[in-house]
Parts: C-alpha cells; structure tokens; sequence
C-alpha cells in the first residue's frame, strides 16, 4: 500500500442522535448491575454494539425476552408504540433513546392520520426505523422504496401526505418523492424535511471529495442506512474503487494515490484514526470542511433524572454543598470518549 495523500470528509462518524443514545446506554450500564437489556441494536455499528455486549448489555429483539424488572433501553432508531408500552409495563427502569428526528416523523405520522391522511412513506422494508414508523398507524400508511412500488400504489379516497425514513440519501428520497408529486399532485409534504441533517451533510462532505480521489473508505457496518448510502453515493459520483469497511484490518494493501475517508452516522471516531493510521499517507491527511455540525441532543429524560441524582447524592456524601455545586454539563463529554472509557474499564 502506497497513500500519497488522504482527504477527510468533514462531518463525518457520529451523529447528535448516536450520541445521545450511547451516552444514555452508558449510563445505565453504570448505573445499574449486569444485565441491563436494550431493545434491538443501540445503534447500528458492531463496534459499538460489541463493546456495550462486553459490559453485560443483553440486545433483544422483543421485550418477551426481557426479565421482569430488568433495566430496559430502546434504541435510536425508534420502536412502535405497542413496544414502548410493553417495556414500560415490564421494565424497573425503561429509556427510550429514540432520535428526536424520528420522533418528528413519528409525530407526523399521527398528527396526518388522525387527520384523514393516508400516508404515503419512503423507507426500506425491514429496517427498524421504518417499522417503528409505520406501527404508528398501521391502516393508514403503505411504504414505498421504488418507482415501480409507488406506481403500484392504489387511487386513495383521502388525501395523501408523504414522509420518509429520515436516514435515506437525498437521491433515493428525490426520485421517489418526484413519483409520488406526479401520482397525486396534491400531496401534504412536512414544512421542513424529514430527511436527517446529519445524513445530508456527510453526504455533501463526501461528494466534495469524490472527484479528487483515486478510492473512497466508506467506514461503517453493512446493517447502517445512511453508511450504505454514503456507500452507493460514493460510486455514483464515479470513484472507480470504494470499500465499506467496519474497521483498519478490511483495507486492502493495493490502495495507492490520494484516498477519501469517510464515516457513517454511527461509526466512532477511533475508527477513523485507526484506518488513517493504516493508510499512513506520505504527503498527510487534508481535513475537507462543508459545514459546522453543532446540534445538540439532551439526554432523555429520566436520564437527566437520574444524572441529577446521582450528583446529588455524590455532592451530599462528600460534604460539598449541593447548592452551590455545579451540574455535569453533557454537552463537555463525547461519546467516543464514553466508549474509549468503557473499554478501558
């Protein structure tokens, strides 16, 4: 392997969501003792999941797996409703790390239902995003992911609004969307997109450097949408080689010339350092900025509760005053610091 040069697409890796959530996971898995249970994948990366596995975290796919008052955690991508209320009602201690940008498609979902909508939705079948969404209101919403499924829909006897799996690319989100507009030209579509600003700016960082690599690393796992697309996107815009990878040990040794990094919405940072170690380019590593990415996601809320107490108790048994002791600001601590330190751990 010959790198002369390494361009680094900037956003990448983790998202405010995926922050939010494993910061949440972490702190149950300090919390409580072993096991705490999370309903489906935290977030869809191997790296990450393994590492919680490696802390007692059991990864179910229902709650009828989970004990009788065992901690509960629900992921980012969003569960349906009947799934949050089966938690709820068998869990000491249940977090729903849901991103908030689902939860406005959730939102959505219902606000247009109750409305007499029915609801057109552009999503992948299977992925977990997409289920929770369209267990929402399941009599009124049909999912597409083509042309052809969106022609196959029928003429609906209500008005039709349009929604989308907030992690799909801005491509597969246009064509479809054009299809629909022309199959029912008064579709209700959200004032602001449902698309994930996250998924788009990694997006628009990636297509800055297409054009000037000999190969693109695309750093994330297979089961990521928005890693896929970033994926897809990279060999639209013409890059002869790309390579999806889940860690430095996948890179093949035949990668000379200048090469492109990225990383999925949920791929750590240590990855990427691990892979630009790796490649080891004789002229550096060149930072490509798009945009400054500065949203920020609270933790959930009884998070936030139990964050508080722990403090509190903390600060009283030390003999500080509780008063005058300033709270733990979430925003000074990354998530790729809480998973560097639960490894160390």
């Amino acid at each position: 392997m010959t790198v002369d040069k390494v361009l680094l697409a900037s956003p990448r890796g983790f998202c405010a969501g995926v922050e939010m959530a494993i910061k949440a996971l972490a702190w149950m898995v300090r919390s409580f003792d072993e096991p705490v249970y999370c309903y489906h994948e935290i977030v869809h990366n191997k790296i990450v999941v393994d590492r919680f596995i490696d802390k007692g975290v059991i990864f179910v796919d229902s709650i009828d797996e989970v004990p009788e008052g065992a901690p509960i955690m629900l992921s980012a991508h969003g569960s349906p409703p009947e799934v949050v209320a089966a938690a709820r009602a068998r869990g000491s201690y249940v977090v729903d790390a849901v991103c908030p940008l689902v939860t406005k498609v959730h939102h959505e979902v219902k606000t247009r239902a109750g409305k007499g909508f029915h609801i057109v939705y552009v999503g992948h079948e299977g992925h977990e995003e997409a289920v929770g969404t369209m267990a929402v209101a399941p009599e009124a919403i049909s999912r597409v992911e083509s042309i052809e499924e969106v022609n196959a829909l029928p003429v609906f006897d209500k008005p039709v609004a349009m929604l989308a799996q907030t992690t799909l690319s801005h491509r597969e989100w246009s064509e479809i969307a054009v299809e629909v507009k022309r199959r029912f030209p008064d579709v209700w579509t959200p004032g602001r997109s449902d698309l994930c600003f996250a998924t788009t700016n990694r997006q628009s960082a990636l297509l800055s450097i297409a054009p000037k690599v000999n190969a693109f690393i695309v750093i994330g796992s297979a089961n990521s949408s928005n890693t896929r697309a970033l994926e897809q996107l990279a060999r639209e815009a013409g890059c002869a080689q790309v390579f999806r990878i889940n860690s430095a040990q996948e890179l093949p040794d035949t990668l000379h010339g200048v090469i492109g990094v990225t990383a999925g919405a949920s791929a750590p940072e240590e990855l990427v350092e691990e892979v630009l170690a790796r490649l080891s380019p004789q002229n550096g590593v060149e930072e490509i900025f798009v945009t400054d990415e500065d949203e920020y996601f609270p933790p959930p809320r009884n998070i936030r509760d139990l964050q508080a107490a722990i403090d509190t108790a903390i600060t009283a048994m030390s003999g500080a005053s509780v008063m005058s002791t300033p709270g733990m600001d979430d925003r000074l601590l990354a998530a790729s610091t809480v998973l560097e330190a639960l490894s160390e751990s």
